[in-house]
């Protein structure tokens, strides 16, 4: 492979956070000459989207990506479990060269490679996908802690483009506590419960049966006012890893979370960058009635977080630790 290598990036165009960050990643290391979108992602090349579906826009792409041409690739890179991807990969399999590595995003909710696909009813598109040759490397957001994983997958969890923070970010904090997300596990209904009442929650949004659909907080207004927020709760959704673990630090707001069971390498620290909530949730509003007494605290802890995610957790962090295992591979 070359020191700058040239990559064939097939991809779901839908919105997918993990191999959005991974593409805008890849193109601030290498240049839009070398990362080759396949299918055509407009998502990557035109403003058509808001946050957090515009991860993988890259301003300036649209003129370079009509330019390239499918040619000669050093590496491809299937970026995706959504079954939109392995079609993709399927229509160009046979047509690659045998020598050519293969990588694997795995940016799915589910603990078992490709386990996304289940939820499709489309799990023969795994076997499908390695009847040519097997994946040299898998990059996985799902990377359990008790779980044992071939020793060619690695862990991969979110990230942040810092490219889509604002540059204005409000120093009001108008909020005391906040959880606004959708009851896509148990403990988020049941931190609802105990939250609603309390505090500024209610007033706020904090509430039951919340429709992502329907927020009341988009784009950019929504990061914003999580720097708005004194203190914001983090908990697992369909999987342990969310973007708000990532949202909450890139915005230098103090965030309260479970301790996230997924290996993330130089992960957050808990009493050091965040405050760590039980697992029973027993000790939420002792933490909550603490840290809004608490500024200074509370506020060193935001920043310490922040400084940690640009020191390891961007998307140029995650896509030069793709490209290092490629290398070490070869």
């Amino acid at each position: 492979m070359q020191e700058l290598p040239k990559i064939l990036f097939v991809n779901a165009t839908k919105s997918d956070y993990l191999q959005d960050w991974t593409y805008a990643g890849l193109v601030a290391l290498l240049g839009k000459k070398r990362v080759y979108d396949y299918p055509f992602n407009y998502r990557y090349h035109l403003p058509m989207k808001e946050y957090p579906k515009n991860g993988g826009y890259c301003p300036g792409g649209m003129h370079q990506r009509l330019l390239n041409k499918m040619g000669d690739f050093d590496l491809v890179i299937l970026a995706s479990s959504h079954p939109e991807c392995f079609q993709a990969y399927l229509k160009i399999q046979d047509r690659l060269p045998k020598n050519l590595p293969i990588v694997f995003i795995d940016g799915g909710d589910r603990a078992e490679i490709a386990g996304d696909l289940q939820r499709y009813n489309q799990s023969n598109l795994l076997s499908d996908s390695q009847k040519y040759r097997n994946f040299d490397l898998i990059f996985k957001r799902e990377y359990l802690k008790n779980k044992d994983y071939p020793k060619n997958v690695f862990p991969y969890p979110f990230c942040i483009n810092t490219q889509q923070i604002p540059k204005d970010l409000p120093s009001d904090k108008k909020y005391d506590v906040s959880f606004w997300a959708v009851e896509s596990h148990p403990i988020r209904s049941q931190a609802l419960e105990i939250l609603e009442p309390l505090y500024d929650c209610k007033k706020n949004g904090t509430k039951k049966k919340q429709d992502f659909k329907k927020y009341a907080r988009k784009g950019d207004f929504y990061l914003k006012e999580i720097r708005r927020c004194k203190i914001v709760l983090n908990l697992r959704g369909g999987g342990w890893d969310t973007a708000r673990y990532w949202e909450v630090p890139a915005v230098s707001t103090f965030m309260l979370s479970q301790k996230i069971q997924i290996e993330i390498p130089n992960d957050f620290i808990a009493g050091e960058h965040f405050a760590a909530v039980r697992e029973d949730l027993s000790n939420l509003t002792d933490i909550c009635d603490y840290y809004l007494k608490n500024e200074s605290e509370r506020e060193e802890m935001a920043a310490a977080a922040h400084k940690h995610l640009l020191q390891h957790h961007t998307h140029i962090h995650r896509a030069n630790f793709l490209l290092e295992k490629v290398r070490q591979l070869l």
